[in-house]
């Protein structure tokens, strides 16, 4: 009778699949290609079936990998509800979770959040990425996505973080050069800073006036995949900016940038994602409880209204 697998193993594997790599495999474990490729032989020999083909160049799932990854994402799930049912996970959870954010919103809001949330259940362990797009969090392995924006997918759950919106701004150098923009339509022939970041579409903003949502396509010399290269370009008398109100609302009341067209705004709130197959899971519920009540007593939600 062959051995059973173990979790430890199937993790292995999962962060194999994920990454099509033994060796990011190994960066994102933090062990080395040899142990991996170890566990994975090991894991092979126990169910009786090759997981991948492997060439120098790239490891490819077969076809029975491909039900074993499906399984093993269940059993892996299973086991951290049960240790989650007989613990008091609540008031200390336990174990792994991987959350992504956006670069701009996780070095300022999230990067001090995670720190207040580790200070508080050190048992957690957490691995926080940023990225310029739009994450998966199904497939690519995270238990939480921090976004901003409504537009969310119909398969992945969601709890409102806080409140937050987008609004058009510039310099007081800009706007004594150019003009005050009196309709939205007229940013067509200002000088725009376009940002192409996460799911955001690119050249085109739509804007809320009054209640009545209205689009234009801006163009201008400079775009930038990183929102904070926008502002400063602002700041520096480049150009318009559609920026959310929790990244420059300082830069307003100091002057630094001036709301235009203040009837207009984009709704963007800041929200948790996680897949369906997470709504059971106390780490992960906990963490966005915790998320919560640290935007509150940190008036990050007062300073996003």
């Amino acid at each position: 009778m062959n051995k059973l697998p173990t979790p430890e193993d199937l993790r292995v594997f999962i962060a194999v699949v994920r990454k099509s790599s033994f060796s990011a495999a190994a960066d994102e474990l933090g062990s080395s290609p040899a142990y991996i490729s170890k566990r994975i032989r090991i894991l092979e020999e126990e169910l009786a079936t090759r997981l991948f083909q492997r060439t120098t160049r790239s490891v490819v799932i077969t076809e029975e990998g491909e039900r074993v990854y499906h399984w093993a994402q269940r059993i892996l799930d299973d086991i951290d509800h049960l240790m989650q049912e007989v613990s008091i996970t609540r008031e200390a959870p336990r174990g792994a979770l991987r959350i992504s954010s956006s670069f701009g919103f996780g070095r300022n809001v999230m990067g001090p959040a995670i720190s207040a949330l580790i200070a508080r259940y050190p048992l957690l362990t957490v691995r926080f990425e940023v990225f310029d797009r739009l994450v998966d969090v199904a497939s690519e392995g995270f238990d939480l996505d921090v976004r901003i924006g409504d537009e969310i997918a119909p398969h992945l759950l969601a709890r409102r973080l806080a409140s937050n919106h987008r609004v058009l701004c510039a310099s007081p150098a800009y706007l004594a050069r150019r003009g005050q923009p009196q309709a939205l339509s007229e940013l067509a022939q200002h000088d725009c800073l376009v940002i192409k970041e996460r799911d955001h579409p690119f050249g085109v903003w739509k804007l809320r006036v009054g209640g009545e949502e209205q689009t234009v396509k801006v163009t201008g010399p400079l775009s930038t995949n990183h929102g904070e290269i926008a502002v400063q370009w602002a700041i520096d008398g480049r150009g318009v900016v559609l920026r959310s109100i929790w990244d420059i609302e300082g830069f307003l009341q100091s002057g630094q940038l001036v709301r235009i067209l203040p009837n207009c705004r984009q709704e963007a709130n800041i929200w948790a994602v996680y897949p369906s197959r997470l709504s059971n899971s106390a780490k992960v519920r906990v963490c966005v409880e915790f998320l919560q009540e640290f935007f509150v007593q940190a008036n990050v939600a007062e300073q996003l209204k």
